[in-house]
């Protein structure tokens, strides 16, 4: 059967089709059809490419790519070649099974737990990737248990585990927390100096709002200005955070001028709402009340292109209690809680909440700024320590103890346990309410519940008790914390002048003898003075005091002399030890003027010398006593063949 002509035409137009257009390599697409054996291989592929693209750094919503100016700063820079992080490919197999784990023990709030499987990850068949560790690190610093966290990034470091740039945000903000921004700093330089990748704009987000939060408002506009350099576009966040900042030192020209450069840079077109709360505290700042509405209006007004956020209406809300529109601010949290849809549109959180009770406050509504604080859980919301720490300071400082105290039975209910702060908030509103013992029952509740009370709250404890005359608890307290705290110069010369004001020289006699004994702080002049005006006015003998010191002098000295006497004595029962057990005859270490004298002696006690001779070798280097003592030939040179080795093991 012969082809037609048209065929024959499309075949021939079809071969002369250009080379660019036909598939390089036909047979790829066939072995590509072929690259999976089952429907459930092809399942399992599918899978595996969604759950590597799921994966992305937690505090890093998008991957940054490095500017040309940020490459080229780094091509200028000598490398040092440092150990490169885990790439997202890492965490699958058997590492993802156990990123899983650990995963479930941090849901199930077990972070004990997870650190120490983490630590015992590090050391086993299945290391551990940087995902995981900062996934233990974000707990524990949700939680606050800061020396935990560096413990924890201190083992993995020295572990040989790389850090990402998640793992440098995480520790930023540690330290920015800490109030430590200088050590924050640090880190940030290292980061730019010796990590092998840039920092990203959630870097600066972090490291400006901790500088701002630390009152180091210059030096966050230093960091913005350096972001800028570095090729990085201009962040509303960042800009956001700065006029926050001037806006609380009441710089409003500083945040009208930031806004503007904000608004050249992004021409005109800022969505972002973090940065109109600051802006109408500028306005607010400036006496222009008008305008700062103006911007309120104009960004809640149907159709608007401004995202707000819940920091973004917090900012709002902050700024209308601040400057005295309390009604404006009722009015738009309502608004917000109507809006509030999680976890699709999420309007209110915990900040929210804490700022209209400080607006409630302020306005003297006592009663409604507690419901309003103990209504968040319809919102889904959770108080922490900070949150129920400040209202209950609140309620202290406007004389509502009973209040207050009623507020700290409910922490338990809520799941918060009160800490450090809770009770010396408390402690010192009893004093003020002329409650000292109830004031010693909570300070005595902080030492029972194992928590840390400082030097700062044992000495208002200890000072309000003296001042009602109530020496004796002070002396109870005293003996209680002396072991705990480090105490200084002042804490004893206070409690001295209080136990001499009361005839107690023998006690203030008690406490400078175990200071002499421990050295736990130096006698100073007003020590001196203090116990012998102490001992004059109890018509004791000054001198007393110098006789305690040369006598606790004279116990140290012989308790040296003694302890110098016990180390030569055991030296010498060593030296005594050694020299029973092997001879100096086992050596052959003695001179011939010895070895004359020694042969001149009795046949007997050479025997005797020989025989115990050999039973100690016997001992020590396993040779039998015929061995050394056998035949009448036995001279010097048969001890000289023993092994030393044998003979010292």
């Amino acid at each position: 059967m012969s082809l037609s002509k048209p065929s024959t035409a499309f075949l021939l137009r079809l071969k002369s089709f250009p080379l660019l257009h036909r598939p390089q390599h036909p047979s790829l697409s066939f072995r590509r059809l072929l690259s999976f054996a089952t429907h459930d291989d092809i399942a399992a592929e599918r899978r595996k490419r969604k759950r590597q693209l799921r994966m992305q750094p937690p505090l890093s919503p998008h991957r940054h790519q490095s500017p040309p100016q940020q490459q080229q700063h780094r091509s200028s820079t000598p490398s040092s070649n440092p150990k490169l992080p885990d790439h997202v490919f890492a965490l699958s197999g058997n590492r993802l099974a156990c990123h899983n784990t650990i995963l479930k023990l941090i849901r199930e709030n077990d972070l004990d737990e997870a650190a120490l499987y983490t630590r015992h990850s590090v050391y086993s068949n299945c290391r551990p990737t940087i995902f995981t560790c900062n996934a233990v690190f974000f707990a524990l610093l949700r939680q606050s248990r800061y020396a935990d966290f560096l413990s924890l990034h201190r083992f993995i470091t020295q572990a040989g585990i790389a850090s990402n740039i998640i793992t440098y945000n995480l520790l930023i903000t540690l330290y920015c927390e800490c109030r430590k921004p200088d050590t924050a700093l640090e880190h940030y330089k290292r980061l730019i100096e010796d990590a092998p990748f840039d920092p990203s704009p959630t870097t600066y987000r972090i490291l400006v709002k901790g500088l701002v939060d630390n009152s180091k408002v210059e030096k966050a506009t230093e960091i913005k200005d350096e972001m800028l350099s570095r090729g990085f576009d201009a962040d509303p966040f960042v800009y956001g955070h700065l006029m926050n900042g001037y806006a609380k030192n009441r710089d409003g020209d500083k945040v009208l001028e930031l806004f503007e450069e904000l608004k050249d840079k992004l021409s005109g077109d800022i969505t972002k709402g973090i940065v109109y709360g600051p802006l109408m505290k500028g306005y607010f700042s400036k006496g222009i009340d008008e305008e700062a509405m103006g911007v309120f209006e104009e960004i809640m007004k149907d159709g608007s292109k401004v995202k707000m956020d819940d920091v973004a209406y917090n900012l709002v809300l902050d700024a209308f209690c601040k400057y005295g529109k309390f009604e404006e601010a009722l009015k738009l949290f309502e608004k917000m809680k109507s809006l509030h849809n999680p976890p699709w549109n999420l309007t209110v959180n915990l900040g929210s909440y804490n700022v209209m009770a400080d607006g409630y406050f302020a306005e003297g509504r006592f009663k409604e700024a507690v419901d309003v604080f103990m209504s968040m859980g319809d919102k889904n919301c959770n108080p922490d320590i900070l949150s129920f720490n400040n209202l209950i300071e609140q309620l202290c400082n406007n004389g509502l103890l009973p209040e207050a105290e009623e507020l700290t039975l409910k922490m338990c209910e809520k799941g918060v346990n009160p800490d450090e702060v809770t009770y010396c908030l408390l402690m010192e509103a009893c004093f003020k309410e002329s409650r000292p013992d109830d004031a010693a029952g909570y300070f005595q509740k902080m030492v029972d519940e194992n928590l840390r009370p400082n030097l700062a709250a044992y000495n208002k404890l200890v000072e309000e008790l003296v001042q009602v005359g109530k020496i004796d608890k002070a002396k109870s307290f005293f003996d209680l914390m002396v072991k705990k705290l480090k105490f200084n110069s002042a804490s004893y010369e206070f409690m001295f002048k209080a136990l001499c004001d009361i005839g107690k020289i023998d006690d203030v006699l008690s406490i400078v003898s175990e200071i002499l004994d421990e050295g736990s702080v130096d006698l100073n002049e007003d020590m001196h003075k203090i116990v012998k005006d102490g001992l004059k006015s109890q018509g004791r003998e000054e001198e007393e005091m110098d006789r305690l010191i040369e006598l606790k002098e004279k116990e140290k000295e012989d308790a040296k002399r003694r302890e110098a006497e016990e180390a030569e004595r055991a030296k010498e029962s060593a030296r005594a030890a050694v020299a029973s057990l092997i001879p100096s005859k086992l050596f052959g270490n003695k001179d011939d003027k010895e070895s004359s004298a020694h042969s001149g002696s009795s046949d007997t006690t050479f025997d005797n010398e020989v025989t115990a001779s050999a039973e100690t070798a016997s001992t020590l280097g396993g040779l039998s006593a015929e061995t050394l003592t056998g035949g009448d030939s036995a001279d010097e040179a048969s001890f000289k063949s023993v092994d030393p080795a044998q003979a010292s093991a």
